[in-house]
């Protein structure tokens, strides 16, 4: 098949977690024969190569701006596509799906990803939630098939909008463990920080964290590991109330970000809006202590093995972090619970394989067999239950 991957800022991914998802999928397509172009952006994709691990890298221009930045992009990047022969359209994001209509005016076949319900963020402004609220609807509306990246935004959707949603699951890369050695510049010795990592964007509670890591009274430091994302206003509040024990590290990634995750003493999750965070489940996968905000994505990740605080309260995230300071036999098998979970259900291969399957789906236009009984497909949304390898189709 003839992949196009849009909404994006591109790859290689340097930051974002869905960039990352982005060009672990799509070099995975590519090693299964696929052709695909992921359409990037110039400012991010700094890279003058055509081609990235088998990837067409197609760079086309954008306004780069916190309300225009996504929209213009994918648009330009839309018109592109329609004078090509690809055989699945596949969009990224609420914003970015609200061009999903176009394609399908030409007769390609469209897929829209939701990460997140976007219009719930902290940084946008009235009319900017109006249309990514728009962009909601579209996702479900407008592509042949509309994947879900959590079980609790399928259920949303499809509650919302009685369409069915297909769960595939963000991913994680296996955990490389390495002791402390990078990180010592920060004057980390390993087992004596906390770690938040994540842009640097109001929803993802960092305010809250530091608020709450201010009243503690430890040696132990508090790692940010990540940096703005058209939020510097944010970002220098931020370190304006972070104390001598918080440190910033700005966006890191190798072997640095996997010496942080091996050695921290527990991980702290306090978003207030996520769809399914990709850090979090790096940390299972390095196996610490989860301290994560009450959010449906999160128990979902975390269930019953790590500490929990009530999202936006600080001063039950504060008793979350004492709890872990006092108690640091508790954090190791909280640790050691959440990671014997495991995370095969979010495996890169796996979600890679279910993804084309849906692909060939929509191609063939028709979603294959449920218990050996055909079933013909709906003119507008189809649903594929992945079982064994195998694609079934679910219909309302």
């Amino acid at each position: 098949m003839k992949i196009a991957i849009l909404g994006t800022k591109g790859i290689p991914a340097t930051w974002g977690g869905i960039e990352r998802h982005v060009e672990e999928l799509a070099t995975r397509f590519v090693q299964m024969g696929h052709e695909v172009t992921v359409y990037c952006r110039p400012y991010y994709t700094s890279i003058d190569d055509e081609f990235y691990k088998g990837i067409h890298l197609k760079k086309l221009p954008t306004i780069k701006s916190k309300n225009y930045d996504a929209i213009t992009h994918t648009f330009l990047a839309t018109l592109h596509l329609l004078f090509k022969d690809y055989d699945i359209v596949h969009y990224h994001a609420i914003g970015p799906a609200t061009m999903a209509c176009l394609p399908r005016l030409v007769g390609k076949k469209t897929v829209a990803t939701v990460h997140g319900l976007d219009w719930q963020r902290e940084k946008w402004g009235r009319r900017a939630r109006t249309y990514l609220k728009f962009g909601e609807r579209a996702a479900v509306r407008f592509p042949h098939s509309t994947i879900a990246v959590s079980r609790f935004l399928k259920d949303y959707l499809e509650n919302k909008y009685h369409r069915p949603v297909n769960y595939i699951p963000s991913a994680v890369s296996d955990p490389v463990f390495l002791p402390p050695n990078i990180i010592r510049k920060y004057g980390l010795e390993g087992n004596d920080y906390f770690l938040f990592v994540a842009r640097l964007v109001p929803e993802k509670g960092c305010h809250y964290l530091i608020d709450a890591f201010n009243r503690l009274d430890t040696n132990k430091k508090l790692v940010i590991a990540g940096g703005s994302s058209h939020s510097d206003d944010y970002v220098k509040k931020l370190k304006a109330s972070a104390g001598e024990r918080v440190i910033f590290t700005g966006y890191i990634y190798g072997d640095e970000l996997h010496e942080l995750y091996t050695n921290a003493y527990a991980y702290v999750q306090p978003s207030t809006i996520e769809g399914l965070p990709i850090t979090l489940l790096e940390a299972v996968a390095y196996g610490r202590c989860i301290i994560a905000s009450d959010i449906p994505p999160n128990l979902e990740v975390v269930k019953d093995n790590g500490i929990i605080f009530e999202s936006k309260n600080i001063d039950d995230l504060h008793r979350a972090l004492q709890s872990a300071l006092d108690d640091p036999n508790r954090v190791i098998d909280l640790g050691k619970q959440a990671q014997a979970m495991g995370v095969e259900e979010y495996s890169y291969d796996s979600i890679a394989a279910k993804t084309v399957k849906l692909y060939e789906a929509v191609v063939l236009g028709h979603c294959g067999l449920i218990n050996g009984i055909e079933v013909s497909p709906r003119e507008s949304n189809c649903q594929v239950d992945i079982v064994d390898g195998q694609s079934a189709k679910k219909v309302s």
